[in-house]
């Protein structure tokens, strides 16, 4: 350290590996962390420039962002995947030896002591990438054609099951999917057939966590990474339409769905507005920004009525989000017709405003506030009304369950936007 007695200050620190601090200011900058992202998830040398994706990014957003669509790293060209099979055999002897198979991946009558895997039912897991372990062979890799037919199958074969609880299922897709999104972006992909697949997998997985009860999440699902694996595909997909040319004929619905799915957020709807024009101006991407309009103003009648318009795919985006709206909605009546002697409304009036399932769910949410019931109407006193723990779930037949309209689930997410009829307008 003697040797640094004559020397500038600055340039000492500098090579010990110190920052100069600021001027004017007694506190040192944080070291730069270049090779890290703000998820701490570590970032590619080949991932494309910020500059082109959108800034709002989630937890969990980078690590499917890694080589798809991006140049080639040293001249090298990314694989096509060669697997024509939902799983590759070598992991389902491998799954089937160490009987780590899901119980919807075996044959029929093979719950023994030994599960056999059926091919036709078998999906390939999520695997994390572990560092220094090289690229799996293209024969272990879905081209996007048997990826979509993986989306197709879980959504048409999977998340109807009546034998499995809804949140085993969503659990059980929401890890294969994750899978197919890693698929993808190990490959060279065309934008449009990898905008194809993630727009699949996203309404599969929408939909799935849509139907998934509160009260089922308890071991069978963890509803935090349930959401986390939302946001990455979201992400994923916003990645590709940033990076991408088009056209993509479901972008708009897509935007739209990433609006309602983060009602109320004003990092999203900053990324939805700087959206080109002649996309926020395509319909699917104007009913969200008018819902959450609605949902921002506190405009609960508006609010409602919009919900009840909404199909069923932006209806299950939605859906985390109506709890909360009925309890603001609800408080704002107390607040509003709460008096020391008391007024009253029809319960029915109730059940219509707020859209619920039934005279009993009404009875269910005001008693759950402390307001008070005389027989078919709502008693506001002043100071009855409370707010404890989360708001209570409902089924949410009127506004979700009803909407496919006689389609099913498969139809919804393979099918481009307006096919599926959007349900009629309430009075």
């Amino acid at each position: 350290m003697g040797r640094f007695k004559g020397e500038n200050r600055s340039q000492a620190r500098w090579i010990m590996g110190g920052v100069s601090k600021g001027r004017g200011s007694g506190k040192s900058r944080k070291p730069r962390q270049a090779a890290f992202g703000q998820t701490g998830a570590r970032v590619c040398p080949s991932s494309p420039r910020q500059d082109a994706v959108p800034r709002f990014r989630w937890p969990g957003d980078a690590e499917c962002a890694s080589s798809t669509h991006t140049p080639t790293m040293s001249g090298c060209k990314l694989p096509m995947g060669l697997c024509p099979d939902m799983c590759p055999a070598a992991e389902r002897a491998r799954r089937e030896r160490e009987r780590r198979l899901h119980r919807l991946e075996v044959e029929p009558g093979g719950r023994g002591n030994a599960p056999r895997a059926d091919p036709k039912r078998t999906v390939k897991e999520y695997s994390r990438p572990a560092a220094g372990k090289p690229r799996p062979p293209p024969s272990l890799l879905r081209p996007p054609p048997v990826l979509l037919a993986t989306v197709r199958y879980l959504a048409g074969e999977v998340a109807g099951r009546g034998d499995v609880s809804c949140a085993e299922v969503a659990s059980f897709v929401a890890d294969r999917l994750r899978a197919v999104r890693l698929d993808l972006s190990l490959q060279g992909v065309d934008d449009a057939d990898a905008a194809t697949v993630l727009e699949a997998a996203l309404a599969t997985l929408l939909a799935v966590v849509a139907r998934v009860r509160p009260e089922e999440t308890r071991g069978a699902a963890d509803p935090v990474l349930l959401q986390t694996q939302v946001q990455e595909g979201f992400g994923s997909l916003r990645r590709c339409y940033a990076r991408g040319k088009g056209p993509y004929p479901r972008q708009a619905a897509f935007q739209g769905l990433f609006l309602l799915y983060n009602l109320g957020s004003v990092e999203a709807l900053q990324e939805v507005l700087q959206l080109p024009a002649a996309l926020r101006a395509c319909p699917p991407l104007q009913a969200a920004l008018a819902v959450d309009a609605a949902f921002r103003e506190d405009n609960h009648a508006r609010l409602f009525r919009l919900l009840r318009t909404l199909p069923y795919l932006q209806s299950c985006a939605v859906q985390e989000h109506i709890g909360y709206a009925r309890r603001k909605a609800l408080a704002r009546l107390s607040r509003a017709l709460s008096t020391p002697k008391g007024q009253t409304l029809p319960l029915d009036f109730i059940e219509h405003f707020l859209a619920l399932d039934g005279l009993q769910e009404a009875r269910d949410l005001c008693q759950a506030h402390g307001l008070t019931l005389d027989k078919d109407r709502v008693v506001f006193l002043r100071g009855q009304y409370s707010e404890e723990g989360l708001p209570p779930p409902g089924a949410y037949h009127i506004l979700v369950g009803n909407k496919l309209q006689g389609h099913t689930l498969e139809d919804v997410v393979m099918a481009e936007e307006g096919d599926i009829h959007r349900p009629g307008s309430a009075a």
